[in-house]
């Protein structure tokens, strides 16, 4: 199975002036993340709009950014929602146009019971010969996949790992501990990557690695090797920027910082909307006391 790497970003979708998908600047973003830190991509995921792109967009985003980044690092499409039968069609195509890896969303609105989530994945991950990372992302789907439920759903060959953004800590544990020994953890949320790591996740799908991808790795490096004081310094060095990117719905305030350096990638889609002044000012100003890893188009 592809390599899919500690560090993912979960990319922003760029939008031309007429709201658009910007296709070329999408392969000039991914290859920028990649020279940054990044080991791999998330396509189409909550940071990158899925929910307001249309089927043929993800498809043409999916085959146009891995043809530009080759083999420099992994595509992982965020294929599914809360329609099984459609996730399955869309896995496919993505498989179809190279994707290296699949991102499984707990579904949201129709509240499945546990039985319904194994299902759900299981027959996702059937129809594919992809590896599959869960997700778990309690604030948008307004449900928790349990524990119990990830770690039955480990023993599914090419089901690999879990996205956790609940913010349960003592669940993300009981994972790490009952699981299968080969499936890997993801932090879902920068300012706890720290210590989802410590307790031996894997790494983290970032959104803050769009500015700070290098410095993220560093972190992580730094605690791989077992300097935690030196790792966690870094940690709470980083924290006020882990903590404003989400002053506003994702991806609002990445999105006007990301145009606030110099590396243009639009407005969001409605039914978001730009950041208020009083939010973008937070932005800006907690952005002007760090160095900007990602290269930014002269």
């Amino acid at each position: 199975m592809a390599e899919i790497g500690r560090l993912i970003t979960a990319m922003v979708t760029p939008f031309d002036e007429n709201g658009e998908v910007d296709y070329a600047q999408a392969k000039r973003l991914a290859n920028a993340l990649l020279d940054s830190g990044s080991d791999g991509l998330v396509i189409t995921g909550t940071t990158g709009e899925g929910p307001t792109l249309s089927t043929e967009e993800k498809i043409r985003l999916y085959g146009e950014v891995k043809q530009a980044i080759g083999n420099r690092g992994a595509v992982i499409a965020g294929t599914t929602d809360n329609n099984t039968a459609a996730s399955i069609e869309l896995s496919k195509e993505a498989e179809g146009v190279g994707a290296d890896a699949l991102l499984l969303t707990v579904p949201a609105y129709n509240k499945p019971p546990q039985e319904g989530l194994y299902q759900h994945f299981k027959a996702i991950a059937a129809s594919t010969q992809l590896p599959c990372v869960l997700y778990n992302v309690t604030s948008r789907t307004s449900l928790n996949m349990t524990d119990e439920t990830t770690i039955r759903l480990s023993h599914i060959d090419n089901i690999v790992g879990i996205k956790e953004a609940g913010s349960d800590l003592d669940q993300i544990a009981r994972i790490l501990e009952g699981a299968q020994k080969d499936f890997l953890v993801w932090s879902g949320n920068d300012n706890e990557t720290f210590y989802i790591m410590s307790m031996g996740g894997f790494g983290v799908v970032s959104v803050l690695a769009h500015l700070v991808g290098s410095q993220i790795k560093h972190m992580m490096g730094l605690l791989l090797e077992g300097d935690v004081e030196k790792s966690a310094a870094e940690h709470r060095r980083l924290l006020p920027l882990f903590k404003v990117a989400f002053v506003e719905s994702n991806p609002i305030p990445i999105k006007h910082a990301l145009n606030h350096v110099g590396f243009n990638v639009g407005k969001p889609r409605l039914p978001l909307v730009p950041p208020s002044e009083k939010a973008a000012k937070q932005v800006e100003e907690v952005l002007s006391h760090y160095q900007v890893d990602l290269p930014v188009p002269a």
